[in-house]
């Protein structure tokens, strides 16, 4: 890995370029999306069985087919190894427990102001969601969970999930997560064609109201592309991490954290900062030592030398200034006491504190959500929670009394732009006494 050091005179510079990422989506990808939507807008079912044929060499008589009974759901989850099915039970209460506690916090209210009138807020679950998984031989039942769980607390009355099954394959963690968190329908469609058919409905696929979970980069174009007509999640870059230690933590747990985000794809990122630049050396040493065996070790020698490095800094105060500026998707604070750094931390999707908290721990069974904000977006962006499957309606009610005072304001603003009616509207309701001069 590189070695950035914040003395350094071109370090602004050199921490720049390395951690400046631009999505791969380009024209050719967006005009294909593009016209996989229209079409699927068109056609609906007759071109969604045409893309499934064409890019899953899956041929079936109609989309009712692609879709998976309950029973089979029932039946992976039976199927599943015992220890995989305990994990799966042991996450999904984890990550379910997590997000009651926040759904606690996400509360309609309301109040009445001095002249009786009432105000406040009201919040309601989204109706419908679609979750989109990546299929085939992969394996994401962590994705599922972490998707449906949270909407499903939120109280939405549906989720709906995707995900390809090329050549009819689909893996039984997958479905076994499915059935654990309760989603209401699996359809085994995926790519564009399977975003726009939740966007747009179909005869079959009914339109949601959001769209959350991960695919490639067809998927996130064509989450993109339907922002507005629907929600969406988030269009998530490269996987990240920044580790700040203080150079006690066991080095060889350092180095495997670098490298469990690493080994996601060559354009994710690892940082490790430190004051201490022997520390960092014995990291170096630990990364040689544990590569090699490494079942990704192509890829997660690629990320490194590519978009990897060790940063010396001058404390840990400075580690936190430089991570500030970056917005991590995960930081880690490996550092014997975590809490004090912890309210100088204003920009990170998820803090891992402590040495004895790994990265890996919050992907699957934690209990908060893995969904984070990439590519600086932890600015302004946070994880994926129940919130997200909510909205929140504006609660006003005027009392008799209160409205006096209230369409006088409004009255004088509404003629101050030239909104007559708007004015009027205020005005009908006031007593003679409470309407603005000249307008008795």
């Amino acid at each position: 890995m590189r070695r950035l050091d914040t003395r350094s005179a071109d370090f602004d510079t050199a921490l720049a370029q390395l951690t400046t990422w631009e999505a791969e989506s380009d024209i050719a990808v967006n005009q294909t999306v593009a016209a996989i939507i229209a079409d699927i807008g068109r056609r609906g079912d007759e071109a969604l069985l045409e893309y499934t044929e064409r890019f899953d060499q899956l041929t079936v008589g109609s989309v009712a087919e692609l879709e998976v009974p309950t029973e089979r759901l029932l039946d992976a989850l039976n199927r599943i190894e015992p220890d995989q099915r305990k994990a799966l039970e042991y996450a999904a209460q984890r990550v379910r427990d997590f997000h009651q506690h926040q759904h606690q916090l996400q509360q309609s209210w309301q109040f009445t102001d001095d002249a009786g009138n009432l105000l406040g807020q009201q919040i309601t679950a989204l109706e419908r969601v679609g979750l989109y998984v990546p299929g085939g031989k992969a394996s994401y039942p962590s994705s599922v969970l972490m998707n449906a769980l949270p909407a499903k607390v939120a109280g939405v009355s549906e989720v709906i999930m995707v995900v390809p099954a090329p050549r009819g394959e689909i893996n039984d963690l997958v479905l076994a997560a499915a059935a654990i968190a309760g989603v209401d329908r699996v359809i085994t469609i995926g790519g564009a064609q399977a975003v726009a058919a939740l966007a747009l409905g179909t005869a079959t696929v009914p339109a949601v109201d959001k769209i959350v979970g991960p695919g490639n980069i067809y998927v996130a174009t064509a989450k993109r592309q339907v922002f507005g007509r629907v929600g969406i999640d988030m269009v998530a870059g490269p996987s990240e991490i920044l580790i700040i230690c203080d150079g006690r933590t066991d080095p060889d747990w350092v180095a495997m954290d670098l490298f469990s985000q690493a080994e996601h794809d060559e354009n994710a990122q690892s940082l490790l900062l430190c004051p201490d630049s022997g520390y960092l050396d014995a990291v170096q040493a630990s990364i040689d030592k544990l590569l090699p065996d490494m079942e990704r070790s192509g890829i997660i020698e690629a990320s490194l030398g590519a978009r990897g490095a060790m940063i010396v800094t001058r404390d840990l105060d400075e580690a936190v200034a430089v991570s500030n500026r970056l917005a991590p998707e995960h930081l880690e604070l490996s550092v014997c006491d975590p809490q004090s750094l912890l309210p100088l931390v204003r920009h990170a999707g998820a803090i891992f504190m402590g040495p004895f908290t790994s990265e890996s721990l919050g992907d699957y069974c934690a209990g908060p959500n893995h969904v984070l904000p990439t590519s600086r977006s932890a600015r302004f962006s946070s994880p994926l929670g129940v919130y997200d499957f909510q909205k929140r309606s504006s609660v006003i009610m005027c009392s008799e009394r209160g409205v006096q005072e209230l369409g006088a304001m409004a009255s004088v603003l509404a003629r101050g732009e030239s909104l007559t009616a708007h004015a009027r509207s205020a005005e009908m309701r006031l007593k003679p006494e409470s309407k603005p001069p000249g307008e008795q």
